[in-house]
């Protein structure tokens, strides 16, 4: 029997009239995935939530996967084991790859503890359209803030291999921005967002500027 792991030489990748150049351009807009990688309680789901409605607002087309709501559909079927979490986050780059195609500003939230993780998503783009951010929040202030009582469940060991208690989060090497979320306030944040993806030209700053 064929392992169901493996490439089907019969399966192939077609391209389409639409490509994503004319996606993009119809959308006015670069396309990128926004990786926010960090502990829990980081600040990564309520960052990426604020960029994104800066972004709706300005009149650009997103979309925004969160760790949680990934979990109700389409990796339901998962656990927590290291394995499961590792195919969790391989369904969540191969999702962002296909919107990326369709032209959209994909904005990501997940723990992601590792490097080779990160990386591996990473590789499924084309340079500059992966763009990694790092909420270097600190441990002590992402378990004050504990907004779902997972990090008091590790403390006592209901949970285990728990990132940042007794599991390892390993922070990125090269993260393209690294936003610390207990310095300043939310919107000098997002800000500092907008204005890197301007300078990338990924966003149009003259639209930014109208919606302001």
């Amino acid at each position: 029997m064929k392992n169901s792991t493996q490439p089907n030489a019969d399966i192939v990748w077609h391209q389409h009239a639409v490509d994503q150049a004319a996606r993009a351009a119809q959308k006015g807009q670069q396309p990128v995935l926004l990786w926010f990688t960090g502990l829990s309680g980081a600040g990564k789901s309520t960052l990426a939530g604020a960029l994104e409605r800066a972004l709706f607002e300005a009149g650009f087309h997103t979309y925004l996967l969160d760790g949680d709501n990934v979990r109700h559909g389409l990796c339901k079927d998962l656990g927590f084991s290291a394995a499961d979490r590792d195919e969790n986050l391989r369904r969540v780059g191969e999702v962002a790859h296909l919107m990326v195609d369709a032209g959209l500003l994909v904005l990501s939230a997940f723990i992601s503890p590792t490097r080779a993780e990160r990386d591996a998503i990473r590789c499924r783009f084309a340079a500059g359209r992966f763009i990694e951010v790092h909420v270097s929040t600190p441990l002590a202030v992402c378990e004050a803030r504990d907004p779902k009582g997972l990090y008091q469940k590790a403390r006592k060991g209901e949970i285990r291999d728990f990132t940042g208690i007794s599991a390892p989060y390993e922070e990125p090497l090269a993260a393209e921005l690294t936003i610390d979320t207990s310095k300043g306030d939310l919107n000098t944040q997002v800000q500092a967002l907008l204005d890197y993806l301007s300078a990338l030209e990924v966003i149009p700053s003259t639209r930014l500027q109208a919606s302001a």
